[in-house]
């Protein structure tokens, strides 16, 4: 797995959800995680979540840390475990970072972080003909949400670059040790 941090600002409208968004934006090939800091303004022509749609719900944020993975030979079943699994990861990587005695309060329903019923992330999985793809992002602040968030800023993390990194470094450690596990066994 290969990930990357971008340094520039981009807004993420659910177009970049797309098969090969890593690599022919990124030159990320293969299963990959591509992480940067921009708004959120998901449109509805890109909106995924079948549920928001009906409910033509407002998808965004004014600053969002986002994380968007492509994998390949990977089940949508798998997609939404790893989606989930993110989640704690992400959780993880929050204790170190930020006020640990609040982050040790979030909640994980689902998909989604909760801290005292503020939402803390969005997150969808969805598969391609090629590939499975997940959108994860978490509040930097809390401006420009529809509902009630809590964001990275509230747990006094402000090294978001460094943040961002150490997540990339958890999800590439457990992608790699899934990928070990599932070579290393004798099968029958």
């Amino acid at each position: 797995m290969r990930t990357q941090w971008l340094k520039e600002k981009i807004t993420y409208d659910g177009s970049q959800l797309t098969p090969l968004y890593n690599y022919l934006n990124h030159d990320l090939l293969g299963d990959s995680v591509v992480a940067w800091c921009g708004s959120c303004a998901v449109t509805f022509e890109h909106m995924i979540d079948g549920e928001d749609l009906k409910q033509k719900a407002q998808i965004a944020g004014d600053d969002m840390l986002h994380f968007v993975f492509e994998l390949f030979d990977f089940p949508l079943s798998a997609a939404i475990a790893m989606q989930r699994l993110t989640g704690e990861l992400v959780l993880k990587t929050l204790k170190s970072f930020g006020d640990s005695t609040k982050a040790s309060q979030m909640v994980r329903v689902g998909d989604d972080l909760y801290f005292n019923e503020h939402k803390f992330n969005i997150s969808i999985a969805t598969a391609s003909r090629t590939s499975s793809l997940i959108h994860f992002a978490v509040n930097i602040t809390n401006a420009g949400t529809p509902v009630p968030t809590c964001s990275l800023q509230d747990f006094g993390v402000t090294d978001i670059e460094a943040f961002a990194e150490q997540c990339l470094a958890e999800i590439h450690e457990e992608f790699m040790g899934q990928k070990k596990a599932f070579v290393k066994v004798k099968t029958f």
